[in-house]
Order: structure tokens, then C-alpha cells, then sequence
């Protein structure tokens, strides 16, 4: 993801509290889907695993993982677009 949508954009999108969609793909190294879904946890504060799934793409050098948080606003959504763009690993987020 080369630039973050901007607070305005995810507002009219969407509404806050509730569901938001991310999607990261990474190499599909030991350990990148605990570590997405970890980041995700420490962000949102929360004790449980939010809503995930894994695939792994043809050949198995990269997965995607698609997580459905529950998110509380529009900047807690580019916190953590913020985090996983410095995640080691990561080769598409959206």
C-alpha cells in the first residue's frame, strides 16, 4: 500500500464501531501469520483472536491473511495500516 486513506475517506465508507476488512500478504516465513494477527491484537487492545483467515498462494512462497476486526474509529484503522507496513514480511497490504 503505497498511501493511507485518509480519515475523511474511511469515515464515509464506513461505519465506526464495526467490522473492518484487512488484507496483508507476506512471505510465508515461520511465523508472519502470528505475527500479523499479534500486531492486530496489541493494537486493538484486545485478549482474543479477532476474525481470520490464511491462504497460501500456489507454490507456498507468500499467504494471505484476511482479518475482520472490530475497530473503534477511522484512526484506529490507520494505526494499524501504519504497524503493518513497517512488519517484516509484508508485500501487499489493503
Amino acid at each position: 500500500m503505497t498511501s493511507l486513506p485518509s480519515v475523511e475517506a474511511l469515515e464515509q465508507a464506513h461505519a465506526f464501531p464495526g467490522p473492518y476488512q484487512f488484507k496483508v500478504i507476506g512471505k510465508a516465513d515461520h511465523g508472519f501469520v502470528a505475527r500479523v494477527i499479534a500486531l492486530v491484537r496489541t493494537e486493538l487492545l484486545i485478549d482474543i483472536d479477532p476474525p481470520y483467515r490464511v491462504r497460501e498462494a500456489v507454490g507456498g512462497r507468500h499467504v494471505s491473511v484476511t482479518l475482520e476486526p472490530i475497530v473503534q474509529s477511522a484512526q484506529q484503522v490507520l494505526a494499524i495500516y501504519q504497524r503493518l507496513c513497517g512488519l517484516e514480511g509484508v508485500v501487499v497490504l489493503f
